[in-house]
C-alpha cells in the first residue's frame, strides 16, 4: 500500500516519485524522527530508507503502517538509488546547488514539492492538534511552576535553564527554540540573546519559550514584574494595551480571513494608542512540527486562514533601552473561531 499522505502529495506534485530527505518533512510523512533517511513514494509504495542507527527502531515504530522500512545501501548515492524514475518531486527551496546539479546531470527532471508540503502541513489533523495541545499544556504548567522558583540575583541563563527543565519535567522532549529570557530594558530587543544579567527587585521579565511533545511545538511569551518598585506606571499602561491588542485578535479573527486582516486587529488598535511604531514584528506565524511554518499573520500576507490551522497571537511593544512587552499564545481555528491552546492567566503578574 501507499502512505495516504505521501500519495496525496505525489499526486499534487505530478512527478513519478516523491523524494523526501529533509528531517522535518520525513517526520511529517512517517511520524518517525531520525537524523538520516530518505522517503521515496511512487504509485505503488512508500519506502523509508535509513541506516543501521535507526533501522531497528524504525522497523518497530512503523510496523503495521503502509511504509516499508529498508536499509540504505551503504556507499550508494541517492542519484543512483532512484534510477528508474525520470521525474522527482523535491522541495527546491531545501536543495543545495550541488544536490540540484547532481540530479540534473543524472538525467532527472526536478518538480518542486515545496508548495505541496506547505499547503498540506498548514492544516493540522486532529492528532496533530492533540500533540500541539500536549506541548502547550506542558508549557503552561512549567511557567506557573517557575514563578514560585524565581529569586533575586538569578541570571537570565539560570531562569531560562530552570524553565527548560520544568518543561521537560512536564513531558517535553526538548525545546521548540532557544528560550529567550530578558530582564528589564533587555526586553526591548524582541529576540534578546539570553545572558548573564542578574534579576533585581522591580525588573520586568520577558520570557519567550516553547517545547516539543511527540514532535510538535508550542510557543508562548509572558511578560511580568519581579516586584513593584512603584516606577512602572507607564509599563502597566502599555501592558494593558498590548493585552487588549492580543484579545482583539482572539475575539475578531475568524476562518476565511487573511493573515493581513488578523495582523490589522492588533496593529490598528495599537495605532490608535500611539504605539504601532513600537510594534516592530508581525502578529504571528503558523507552527507545528517546525516553530515557523506557513501561512503567517503579517501586514502583507493575503493567505486565507481556515479551521485546523495553528498559529501564534503575539503583539508586542518595544521601546529601545527602556522596555519590552510581548504577550503570546499558541492558538488554533476551530468552528470558525480562535481557540487558545496555551492559556495561563495573562493579567499582569507581579511577583
Amino acid at each position: 500500500m501507499v502512505n495516504n499522505t505521501a500519495k496525496k502529495l505525489l499526486n499534487a506534485v505530478g512527478a513519478k516519485a516523491l523524494v523526501t530527505t529533509q528531517e522535518d518533512l520525513r517526520f511529517y510523512l512517517t511520524g518517525f524522527q531520525s537524523s538520516f533517511g530518505v522517503v521515496v513514494t511512487d504509485e505503488n509504495s512508500t519506502r523509508f530508507y535509513t541506516d543501521a542507527r535507526y533501522f531497528e527502531a524504525a522497523t518497530v515504530a512503523l510496523a503495521g503502517r503502509d511504509i516499508q522500512v529498508m536499509e540504505y545501501p551503504r556507499g550508494e548515492k541517492l542519484v543512483e538509488l532512484l534510477r528508474g524514475y525520470n521525474s522527482l518531486g523535491m522541495p527546491l527551496d531545501r536543495l543545495t546547488a550541488r544536490e540540484y546539479t547532481e540530479f540534473l546531470q543524472g538525467g532527472y527532471t526536478i518538480v518542486d514539492s515545496a508548495d505541496a508540503f506547505k499547503s498540506a502541513m498548514a492544516v493540522k489533523s486532529q492528532a496533530e492538534i492533540e500533540n500541539i495541545s500536549l506541548a502547550c499544556s506542558a508549557t503552561d504548567k512549567a511557567f506557573l511552576q517557575l514563578l514560585g522558583e524565581i529569586k533575586e540575583g538569578m541570571t537570565e541563563n539560570e531562569v531560562a535553564a530552570l524553565l527548560e527543565y520544568l518543561m521537560r519535567k512536564n513531558g517535553a522532549s526538548g525545546t521548540s527554540f532557544s528560550t529567550i529570557c530578558a530582564f528589564g530594558a533587555n526586553g526591548s530587543v524582541p529576540h534578546h540573546e539570553t545572558g548573564t544579567a542578574k534579576l533585581r527587585f522591580g525588573d520586568a521579565v520577558l520570557l519567550d519559550f516553547g517545547c516539543k511533545i511527540n514532535g510538535y511545538c508550542s510557543d508562548c511569551t509572558r511578560t511580568f514584574l519581579f516586584g513593584d518598585d512603584g516606577k512602572h506606571a507607564e509599563f502597566k499602561d502599555i501592558y494593558d494595551k498590548v493585552l487588549t491588542a492580543h484579545m482583539l485578535v482572539k475575539q475578531n479573527f475568524h476562518s476565511g480571513m487573511t493573515g493581513r486582516q488578523g495582523d490589522a486587529f492588533a496593529r490598528d488598535y495599537l495605532e490608535t494608542q500611539g504605539l504601532a511604531k513600537y510594534f516592530t514584528h508581525s502578529l504571528g506565524h503558523s507552527l507545528g512540527i517546525n516553530i515557523h511554518e506557513s501561512p503567517n499573520l503579517t501586514p502583507s500576507d493575503e493567505s486565507v486562514f481556515t479551521d485546523g490551522m495553528v498559529f501564534s497571537d503575539e503583539p508586542g511593544v518595544y521601546i529601545a533601552g527602556k522596555l519590552g512587552i510581548r504577550i503570546e499564545d499558541t492558538v488554533t481555528l476551530s468552528g470558525g473561531n480562535v481557540v487558545s491552546l496555551t492559556d495561563s492567566d495573562k493579567k499582569l503578574i507581579i511577583l
